[in-house]
């Protein structure tokens, strides 16, 4: 049977098609972010916690802390649902894009100032007759 037709999936097999640890998924559970149907100790994990489980995963490869990811999390289970996820969603990766150009722009004044700061040694040891 394909995976996304299962009923539950359990702990190993969604910890190996994530490539994530039985703690990552235990900490998202506690994170209340996923809710896994317990029988016994063992836990089953229905499609939706799958779902939502390759969501966090994506949110994370963006930047998205774990509140971030919750708040999206959230605003799809209540009012105002799927439209107001979507939008908060495109607030976020505004907010995410803004923050990368502000690094990209920093990082490159960094390496400005290193390059300025290299050709000064250079040029001071050519005046002490070092050779580089």
């Amino acid at each position: 049977m394909r995976m996304s037709m299962r009923e539950f999936y359990s702990i190993t097999e969604l910890t190996r098609e994530f490539d994530i640890s039985t703690r990552t998924l235990r900490f998202y559970e506690d994170e209340g972010l996923i809710q896994p149907v317990r029988r016994g100790r063992t836990r089953l994990f229905r499609p939706s916690d799958r779902h939502l489980i390759r969501q966090i995963m994506r949110g994370k490869r963006l930047g998205f802390s774990i509140s971030e990811i919750r708040e999206i999390v959230q605003m799809y289970k209540e009012p105002p649902g799927e439209v107001g996820q979507l939008k908060l969603m495109i607030r976020r990766i505004d907010e995410k894009r803004e923050n990368l150009r502000q690094k990209r722009r920093d990082l490159e004044e960094t390496l400005a100032e290193l390059d300025l700061a290299e050709e000064a040694c250079v040029e001071r040891l050519a005046e002490l007759g070092v050779k580089t």
